[in-house]
């Protein structure tokens, strides 16, 4: 089984329990305007250029057969043409710098799990294991499901970061072989939902409402976004209806990362959306928090240290 993954890190500690290793799917079926990890976003793999890599050499513009590049007059740096590019490589092979290369790889799922085997005694040791993050894991759902029954084969604790926007099929057919689910829950209300990430969200509460009434390991993730998910009504609504769901069930909040801005600059995008957009103070936070308490959530804080 092939897919296209965006790359798989190791020794992770924020995806899970333990140390884990990590792979990052391509494709998500969201479009949210603050989208943390935009290379994730779409499942086709695309060309990035690193400009601060750049030495000026233009070897690139040399084997490149469809003249996706070119280096203006005045500018110094190489310009993509993502029409004309169909990512033959070249460009990356002869770069010597790194300047360009691709923001994923088509893979197997044996060559996966070849890969997070390697640190096989570490999750042993500390009681990790393997998560399936993206963009959306589930947006391939073959490529996941025969890397999750492979690293059960070899006894691995799994999980799986989630949006739930997917038939119940899709979860139904993962099921057994993830130990925990990570549940992203961003906008409680189904218009503002659709604003923000170009669909409704009665198919997640669904989703997540069958889930909760299994016997998985869930924890809910909300992703703090100033101005747009981080206001009190949001959080309260999402507190309560994961409450009157399942009450074992704890929160988390996701700070927003700032770094995003340039990841969209890499690809050659502008997000005018996340412009000067800043992370949330602790002491903010803590009143988010304190709302959680309030409702009886059980929360979970990283520690800083």
């Amino acid at each position: 089984m092939k897919g296209n993954i965006i790359d798989i890190r190791r020794f992770t500690i924020h995806d899970g329990h333990g140390i884990r290793s990590t792979v990052f799917f391509k494709g998500c079926p969201l479009r949210c305007e603050w989208c943390q990890n935009p290379e994730g976003i779409g499942k086709e793999i695309e060309l990035w250029y690193f400009e601060s890599k750049c030495i000026q050499c233009h070897s690139c513009l040399n084997v490149c057969q469809n003249n996706a590049l070119s280096s203006q007059t005045g500018h110094p740096h190489i310009v993509i043409d993502k029409e004309k590019c169909t990512n033959m490589g070249q460009c990356v092979e002869v770069c010597p710098t790194g300047a360009l290369c691709f923001d994923g790889k088509t893979i197997t799922h044996e060559e996966v799990v070849e890969e997070l085997l390697k640190d096989l005694p570490f999750y042993q040791q500390s009681g990790g294991g393997i998560t399936l993050s993206g963009g959306e894991p589930l947006y391939q759902p073959e490529l996941a499901l025969e890397i999750l029954k492979l690293c059960k084969e070899h006894n691995l604790h799994t999980a799986v970061e989630t949006c739930l926007y997917y038939k119940k099929k899709t979860l139904q057919l993962v099921l057994d072989y993830v130990d925990l689910f990570y549940v992203d829950i961003k906008l409680f209300d189904d218009s503002e939902h659709k604003k923000y990430t170009g669909a409704g969200n009665e198919i997640i509460k669904d989703n997540f409402k069958f889930l909760a009434s299994t016997d998985k390991e869930i924890i809910v993730r909300i992703p703090m976004i100033p101005g747009i998910t981080a206001n009190k009504e949001n959080i309260g609504r999402i507190a309560e209806f994961v409450w009157d769901t399942n009450k074992n069930i704890p929160i988390e909040l996701m700070n927003y990362n700032p770094l995003t801005q340039n990841k969209y600059v890499l690809m050659g995008k502008d997000n005018p959306a996340i412009k000067d957009m800043k992370p949330l103070e602790e002491s903010e936070l803590d009143e988010f928090y304190d709302l959680l308490q309030g409702v009886g959530i059980k929360v979970i804080r990283e520690t800083k240290i």
